[in-house]
């Protein structure tokens, strides 16, 4: 059944009014990726830690204004399929949701904030994961990432009724791990097995003579001065000056 102008037309405007009703269903999609800072940055990946280039010029579209919310969508690799843009401010994901959901927005912004042209001499750089101050529950919270990933990044616009539009998901990334501290393979040669005996016996022998020094210090005090305490009996010698003599003591009188 073909169906005339005037209800195609209206068919249109029905379809174009349930897409304004929600928003969420129809995304605008921005042809940019987000990008990881160049790989002679230093401290560009740490345990927590990663660094983007600033989205410059990216969000100079005249669907998106300077009012809108810009956030940056963080997420597992395995977790980017199941995320879904909240509908309300209320339902944003937070950190604290991290560990259930595998996703949460941070880093609020706006197109003001990233300008197009040439960045000039300054760093234009957003490193997530740096607030170590902010609470995980807190809404925006950059808070330190909890593992080494690997992670997936993306840039989500919001407006008051919902979201509006949305980047492509980021290359994955992974954060620098500890690594223990281990003794190199293959055999020692016998310098290195000395030094490793002299090192180890080292201590003991140091805490050795303190004690001995310690042991003589005490007995050599000890042994040469009286220590009484407050209910013991004192002993002292009865001096008699030359001037307090006289010969009448000496006689008995």
């Amino acid at each position: 059944m073909r169906l005339r102008g005037g209800q195609s037309s209206l068919l249109m405007a029905l379809l174009l009014l349930l897409t304004r009703l929600h928003p969420g269903m129809s995304l605008e999609r921005i042809s940019y990726a987000p990008q990881f800072s160049s790989a002679t940055l230093a401290g560009r990946l740490t345990q927590s830690t990663f660094t983007l280039e600033q989205p410059r010029g990216q969000f100079s579209h005249l669907n998106i204004s300077d009012f809108d919310a810009i956030w940056l969508v963080l997420a597992h690799s395995n977790a980017t399929q199941n995320f879904t843009a909240p509908q309300r401010m209320e339902d944003t994901p937070v950190p604290a949701n991290f560990p259930q959901r595998g996703y949460y927005v941070t880093l609020r912004a706006n197109r003001a904030l990233y300008p197009g042209g040439q960045p000039g001499n300054q760093l234009r750089v957003l490193r997530v994961g740096n607030d170590t101050r902010c609470s995980p529950m807190t809404r925006g919270c950059n808070h330190p990432l909890p593992g080494p990933g690997p992670y997936r990044v993306k840039f989500l616009v919001v407006r008051d009724r919902g979201p509006m539009a949305e980047t492509e998901w980021s290359s994955e990334t992974r954060l620098q791990q500890a690594e223990a501290l281990q003794a190199a393979p293959g055999p020692q040669s016998a310098g290195t097995v000395v030094i490793v005996a002299i090192l180890s016996v080292l201590p003991a022998i140091l805490l050795t003579a303190l004690l001995t020094l310690l042991i003589y210090t005490c007995y050599d005090t000890c042994g040469s001065t009286s220590i009484s305490g407050p209910g013991e009996l004192v002993c002292m010698r009865r001096y008699n000056t030359h001037h307090m003599f006289s010969p009448s003591a000496e006689r008995g009188f």
